[in-house]
This record gives C-alpha cells, sequence and structure tokens, in this order.
C-alpha cells in the first residue's frame, strides 16, 4: 500500500497487483446518513443519485456509456458514514476512469427538473424495502437499537424526508461536504503510486480544502429489551443485536470469530441447530457492524408464523453458551482458519482489495497487510473470545425486534 496526500487535503491510496490488467478506483466521501438531521435523512443517498442524472460535460447516457462502451463498468453507494462511487477498468482506461468519476463528484448539475425524476426512484426504492421484511426488520430494528443516534437513521430516508427533499438541500450539501478534506481516492490492480497521484493532482487538486465532517455524539445503543411489529406475512422475522466496540478497538477480532462459529455458515452452530436440528428457518445467520464510535453484532432468523418462541429460546441457548465457556481450543482453530481462509479468498478481486484500502483509511486506522492482518486473527486468545462473548453475546443483553403476524412479546418468547 502506499498513501500520499495532496496540498489541498485529498487523501491518495493505491495498492499495485501487477499481476492483472484492471483497475478499480473510486471516491470517498465522508458523509453518509449518520450525518444527517431527521428533517434531512436520506439526503447523501439521495445525493448520490442525482450525480447520475449528469454534469456539466455528460448527460446521464453519456455517464452511462463512457466506461461501459469501453468494457468497464461504474457504480456507487451510501452507507452511514460515507458515499463511494467506483469504477473498474482496464488498467489502459484508468485516465478515463478518473475523468469521470472526478466529473461526477465534483460537477453534478444537481437541476430541480431532475431531482423531481429521481425522487420517484429512490421512492420506490423505499417501497421495496417495505416489501421485502427480511430487509425491513433490519430498518425497524437499528432504529430503535441506535435509541435516537443517527446510526439508526435510514439510509433511504422516509417517504416523507424524501418527498419533502428540495435541490437546494442537495446542492447546499454538496457544496460544503464534497470538499478536498473529506475526500479519498483509492485505486487496486495494475496500477503505479506515481500515476494514481498526477491523476489524482489532475482532477482533484483544484478543489477547497473545506473542513472534515464531525464524527458526531457518541452513541447509547440499547442493550436490552424487546419489541414486536405486527405485519401480515408468510413468515416472522427476527433480529437479535448487542452493542459493541468500534472498528478500531483491538476487540473486533475476537467478535469477528464469534460471529463465524455461531452463524457464519453451514457448519455454524445457530445453523447446524437452528435449522438442521430442529428444522425451524431456511435462513438463520450472525451479522457485524463496526463504525467510528461503536458497532452491533446480532442474529437473524426467518422462521414460520407461531415458531417464533422456539426459535428465539434455541438463538439464546447458543448465545448463553457461548457468553459462559466462550470457544473451545479446537473450535477456536478451526474459526480462525475459516476466517482467514474467507479473507484470503475475498481478496482475489480488484474491487475487494480497493474496499480494504478505503476501509482502513476512512477510519484512521493503519493498514494492514494481508500477513499482518491475519496475524492479527491467529493472535486470538480464547480469554479475549470469553471476554468479548460475555459483553456482546449475552442473550441477557440482546435488544430482538420481531416482524410478523400479530403476537404479543410475552407470548412469542421474546421477553427475556
Amino acid at each position: 500500500m502506499s498513501e500520499s496526500v495532496l496540498s489541498n487535503g485529498v487523501r491518495i491510496l493505491t495498492e499495485t497487483i501487477p499481476s492483472v490488467r484492471s483497475v478499480s478506483a473510486g471516491v470517498w466521501v465522508k458523509q453518509g446518513s449518520a450525518h444527517e438531521t431527521l428533517d434531512t435523512m436520506g439526503a447523501s443517498h439521495l445525493l448520490e443519485h442525482m450525480v447520475f442524472k449528469g454534469t456539466e460535460r455528460r448527460s446521464p447516457r453519456e455517464l452511462a456509456l463512457a466506461l461501459e462502451g469501453l468494457g468497464g463498468s461504474l457504480d456507487a453507494y451510501t452507507s452511514r458514514e460515507h458515499t463511494s462511487f467506483q469504477a473498474r477498468v482496464l488498467d489502459e482506461h484508468l485516465v478515463e476512469a478518473m475523468d469521470v468519476l472526478s466529473d461526477m463528484v465534483l460537477h453534478p448539475l444537481l437541476r430541480d427538473e431532475d431531482l423531481e425524476l429521481e425522487r420517484e426512484v429512490v421512492l420506490e426504492e423505499i417501497s421495496t424495502v417495505d416489501d421485502t421484511p427480511d430487509d425491513l426488520v433490519f430498518e425497524l430494528h437499528a432504529e430503535a437499537f441506535w435509541n435516537g443516534h443517527p446510526y439508526g437513521h435510514s439510509i433511504l430516508g422516509t417517504r416523507d424526508t424524501v418527498a419533502g427533499m428540495e435541490a437546494e438541500t442537495l446542492r447546499k450539501l454538496h457544496q460544503s461536504r464534497y470538499r478536498a478534506e473529506n475526500l479519498l481516492v483509492a485505486a487496486a490492480g495494475n496500477v503505479e503510486h506515481e500515476r494514481m497521484v498526477e491523476l489524482a493532482e489532475r482532477f482533484f487538486g483544484g478543489l477547497s480544502s473545506g473542513g472534515l465532517v464531525s464524527s458526531g455524539q457518541l452513541p447509547a445503543p440499547l442493550d436490552r429489551g424487546v419489541s414486536a411489529v405486527v405485519r401480515d406475512a408468510a413468515q416472522t422475522h427476527i433480529v437479535f443485536g448487542a452493542p459493541t466496540p468500534a472498528r478500531t478497538d483491538m476487540r473486533r477480532y475476537p467478535l469477528i470469530l464469534l460471529s463465524a462459529a455461531l452463524g457464519g455458515g453451514m457448519s455454524s452452530r445457530l445453523f447446524q441447530r437452528v435449522r438442521e436440528e430442529l428444522a425451524l428457518a431456511y435462513t438463520v445467520y450472525t451479522f457485524q457492524s463496526f463504525y467510528s464510535l461503536g458497532g452491533i453484532s446480532g442474529v437473524y432468523v426467518g422462521t414460520r408464523p407461531g415458531w417464533g418462541e422456539k426459535a428465539v429460546d434455541a438463538i439464546r441457548e447458543e448465545l448463553g453458551r457461548v457468553a459462559r465457556e466462550g470457544l473451545p481450543g479446537e473450535e477456536l482453530a478451526r474459526t480462525k482458519s475459516q476466517v482467514k481462509g474467507q479473507i484470503m479468498l475475498s481478496l482475489e478481486s480488484t474491487g475487494a482489495r480497493l474496499y480494504r484500502l478505503a476501509g482502513f483509511a476512512l477510519h484512521d486506522e493503519k493498514f494492514l497487510s494481508l500477513d499482518e492482518l491475519l496475524a492479527r486473527v491467529d493472535a486470538v486468545t480464547e480469554d479475549e473470545v470469553l471476554a468479548a462473548a460475555q459483553a456482546s453475546f449475552d442473550p441477557e443483553r440482546q435488544f430482538v425486534l420481531q416482524l410478523g403476524p400479530g403476537v404479543d412479546p410475552q407470548d412469542a418468547g421474546l421477553a427475556p
């Protein structure tokens, strides 16, 4: 990994992979749903959509064709703490990719008439989530779990906030946040760092510095409780969640191992118990999200209405066992091998390398080589796993939300 910083504050990171003929390049802006107020919820995501509606030099169709016509691709996403725009191209087309990315990020038109069209697209996106209960349950759980903190804001926004969003709001957001000190430019693949610095200077060097986005207030998530949202559905969807430390905390590594052992695949404890032994669900898995100021680790299960109590009891039993015992030596060793293998396999694409490269920088975390990262995983002890399990997997520390046909939490076995 190589890193440079332009005089205006733009950071440039590269990872050279000479064995490939492609480059994945991206621009990250430190602006996401966690930086929004309740009234502006969804603004970051809507702005991400709007940059595809045309720039000072390119129409929407020309943006779409610019890289696709070369066999490449262009994409974007919004998260809780940043917005990202990425391109993947043959190495010989890196200049074109950087030209398009900078044009979109720095020079979108953000016209009123385009917003009237694009807001309908985002409203349909919101409707898609509303019609997908295994997505909606995570939205509802996050809103309650984060207890008023912006980490619980919907990335898409609500129907009311999106319907009421004005183009001037997006223009002001772009003007204030899409500034040099909030930008990270990265590339992974067959690319030379010096060449990437030259291109970053050419396309982003004239951008004003602006000011860094504040990380905001420390969250105070719910570490216990139950909730039920009544909705007609063919399944009952249940999410468990407990607080974890932030991304840069070293306790992340035992938590990752615990998550893998509990619900990271077909051999995991929850899959074997809930699906294979009890046949209570088709889908059961663990999940984790680590942010700058905190995180969440939890379990999802979708089960037949009326089976929620049995599924919850089985999950609580497994969480309780790991909170009491941690992971015995043989299981811990096996889980380490699993996690290390997944890490190595996941990094066989330039896109994955790009996201990993940016991930360290976005959280001001020291970049770890693959060998260093694997060594971190290997160094986790049984005592560290037990301490992490007691802190974040104890069934008495879970906030649990059920979405499905009307059942009282007490009757459904959700109450601890």
